[in-house]
């Protein structure tokens, strides 16, 4: 397996999904570390907050294609280019599958999913080019197996597993790096609205020393806390009808991730 060591001294990092929660922890992180850092999403305010007078701001909207190439031009040009892309950006709302919504399902896809697609559009190429980048994708534990009351919102980080190690093996040998994040239940805004039990749950502040310290590692996958880890690791070979069942007996909001 090949590895690489990342030094985050001078490195020109891009967040986009980092106005609050694990984005903005970890976008001040990598600040600290002596990484260049611009950061983005909807919240202009509240990334002025994060950003203090360590790093460029520059407010998006992920779901919109034209808005996501503009501020990719932006970003460049305040960093003298753009070496690293971490993408943090998410929407959660607990499903329920007798009563599907539609609109709630499209919407986890146009920013979960979709959206990353447009910050790939807008900064893989130059990365091809060059031979050189890392991807960096905030994925989560709910893609490693289907619970009920996450149908949209696991589904589409099981997408984002699986696009992420697509990309890994197709730029192997790119000069391009991909890492896959994946967490467990972190306090932020997304599960602060959470009625269920979350094991394990850890501040943001953790999560983003797991992350930093996996990138400068050169790990290329990054799964925390480590309890849940093995837990949604071992999950995957639990057999189909058995995991139905037990889920089955749970009510979704107790079940979900």
């Amino acid at each position: 397996m090949r590895h690489w060591s990342r030094d985050l001294r001078g490195q020109r990092v891009w967040f986009v999904g980092a106005s609050s929660g694990i984005g903005a922890a970890t976008a001040r992180l990598m600040a600290d570390r002596g990484a260049s850092v611009a950061i983005s999403g909807r919240r202009g305010a509240l990334l002025e907050e994060v950003a203090g007078d360590r790093m460029a701001v520059v407010p998006v909207d992920v779901t919109d294609a034209a808005e996501m190439r503009r501020a990719a031009t932006t970003v460049a040009q305040a960093l003298g280019g753009i070496d690293t892309i971490v993408w943090c950006a998410a929407y959660w709302e607990k499903s329920d599958a007798v009563r599907w919504d539609a609109h709630s399902f499209a919407r986890h896809y146009e920013v979960n999913v979709l959206g990353f697609n447009n910050l790939l559009a807008t900064t893989l190429p130059a990365m091809v080019e060059n031979g050189r980048g890392h991807v960096v994708g905030v994925a989560s534990v709910a893609g490693f197996r289907g619970f009920p009351g996450a149908e949209a919102y696991g589904s589409t980080k099981a997408a984002l597993i699986a696009l992420l190690e697509s990309l890994r093996a197709s730029l192997w040998t790119r000069g391009v790096r991909v890492t896959t994040v994946a967490p467990g239940f972190v306090k932020t805004e997304l599960t602060e609205v959470n009625d269920f039990p979350m094991p394990f749950l850890i501040d943001v502040d953790r999560a983003a020393a797991s992350i930093v310290r996996g990138i400068e590692r050169g790990r290329l996958e990054i799964v925390f806390p480590w309890r849940m880890a093995a837990l949604m690791k071992l999950a995957r070979y639990v057999p189909v009808r058995w995991w139905a069942a037990r889920f089955g007996a749970t009510s979704p909001a107790k079940a979900a991730i």
